[in-house]
């Protein structure tokens, strides 16, 4: 391949039937193709590799091991390994004619040799030999055992006992150990043992403190993670029975705990902001007004996102936080000015609508001077430019259709609640009006002391 910048391979690890090998690419200005199109290229290829199971698979995003892929999902259940690997078989075999997955795997492999030896205890109390007996001496004769230590020229060496190697690479050879029976006399395990070559799972994992099986997979490109998971989840309910639990890990998992924070933080940010401004406007009913206008621009938002392609990912969800408090400066500027015309004695009706005239030109200029300073996110190329793009189209399509909605919303929102205002007058109102009092009784009016002519009172 032309963008290969070095290939560094590793066989028998994690354990001795894997292997992969680390593709490390050219710089982004010599080449002209990106890592997922690459590896779409590859994974055909691969797949028609015969004896093995082979895929491409891109690095993880957030910290998790090179190998890991973004599906994660995990099947719990108290029966044998046996029994789950031929059910983890019929799920994958289901998951296999889904589009959205790609180099489906597990991590349940029955292929590691095992001998079992079944000892005849009728026949080792006969001959008088216990159990324990045979355990230690299989243990010590094909496992090996410390029995003592000895110096030499100041180095210290463990003895280890343990037969030949070539007296232990076959099956056969554990019925030609002896054994010391109670008597002092040796006699052969081939009297009263069993030996039966079977195969074991290469480890025995567990999950939650249930034998767990773990199914990896890739996501396709067009499909997001929550649909993938769902359709796993959904999968898992028809074909499992219900004695068989579920549950994610791994990038899985952080994506399933982010998507269940990311209501609670947004509810936090829309509590926060109308905070704020209540204590800024003295009023529980003009921050309502002003939040009219989060709900049109998630709108616009998540519009902008599904022609772009993008998911709701944790970018995507940063780029919505962010959104609320952007948003939320067209309505103040509409609901402040209209508040101060209602103070001078305007009807709500005209104030509403002269504030709208008047402050068009400052929420357009606002709004412009915003999403030109995000377009570069928007169409950002490079490395890391994915993440920059989600981020950027949220605020491109949420600012851009936010706005427009709320010129008309906003003014419609506070005609219906903006309520009632008191009137305040100047300086000089207040004097004529106390004035007209004082000459009506007959009295004298008391001296207003002098204040600027912008001075207002309630």
């Amino acid at each position: 391949m032309p963008e290969t910048g070095g290939v560094q391979s590793v066989i028998g690890f994690p354990t001795v039937t894997d292997g992969f090998a680390i593709l490390r690419l050219k710089p982004w200005e010599d080449r002209e193709r990106t890592q997922q199109e690459i590896a779409q290229e590859l994974q055909p290829k691969f797949a028609a590799i015969p004896g093995v199971r082979a895929f491409p698979s891109n690095p993880p995003s957030f910290g998790q091991r090179a190998t890991s892929k973004p599906v994660n999902f995990v099947v719990m259940s108290q029966a044998s390994y046996p029994e789950m690997a031929a059910m983890v078989e019929m799920l994958m075999d289901k998951l296999a004619d889904y589009p959205g997955l790609q180099n489906v795997d597990t991590d349940l492999r029955l292929n590691t040799p095992e001998l079992k030896v079944r000892v005849n205890r009728d026949k080792l109390a006969d001959v008088g030999v216990d159990v324990d007996e045979v355990g230690r001496t299989l243990e010590t004769m094909l496992g090996g055992r410390q029995v003592t230590r000895f110096r030499d020229s100041g180095e210290q060496y463990d003895v280890i006992v343990q037969v030949k190697r070539q007296d232990r690479s076959t099956p056969s050879d554990i019925r030609d150990i002896y054994v010391r029976a109670r008597d002092g006399s040796m006699v052969q395990l081939a009297n009263f043992v069993e030996v039966e070559e079977s195969v074991a799972p290469q480890s025995l994992n567990h999950f939650n403190r249930l034998r767990a099986v773990k199914i990896e997979a890739a996501i396709a490109p067009g499909y997001a993670m929550g649909e993938v998971l769902e359709h796993m989840n959904q999968v898992a309910r028809d074909l499992l029975p219900p004695t068989v639990q579920t549950d994610l890990d791994g990038q899985s998992r952080e994506f399933r705990d982010s998507s269940g924070n990311i209501y609670l933080i947004f509810m936090m940010a829309l509590a926060f902001i109308y905070l704020v401004l209540a204590a800024q406007f003295e009023s529980w009913r003009s921050p309502l007004i002003i939040m009219f206008s989060v709900p049109l621009s998630m709108t616009g938002a998540l519009l902008a996102l599904w022609l772009t392609g993008g998911t709701l990912s944790i970018y995507s969800q940063i780029g919505l936080i962010t959104l609320v408090g952007l948003i939320t400066k067209h309505g103040i500027l509409i609901v402040e000015f209209t508040n101060q015309l209602r103070d001078e004695g305007r009807e709500m009706m005209d104030a509403v609508m002269e504030a709208c005239e008047l402050r068009l030109r400052p929420i357009l200029m606002t709004t412009g001077a915003m999403v030109l300073g995000v377009l570069p996110l928007a169409y950002a190329t490079g490395a890391g430019a994915e993440s920059r793009q989600q981020i950027g189209w949220v605020l491109v399509g949420g600012l851009t259709l936010g706005t427009l909605l709320t010129l008309f919303v906003v003014p419609v929102a506070y005609t219906l609640i903006g309520g009632k205002r008191r009137k305040v007058v100047t300086v000089e109102e207040a004097e004529a009006m106390i004035a007209a009092s004082e000459a009506g009784s007959g009295g004298t009016a008391a001296p207003v002391p002098s204040a600027p002519r912008n001075d207002k009172l309630n």
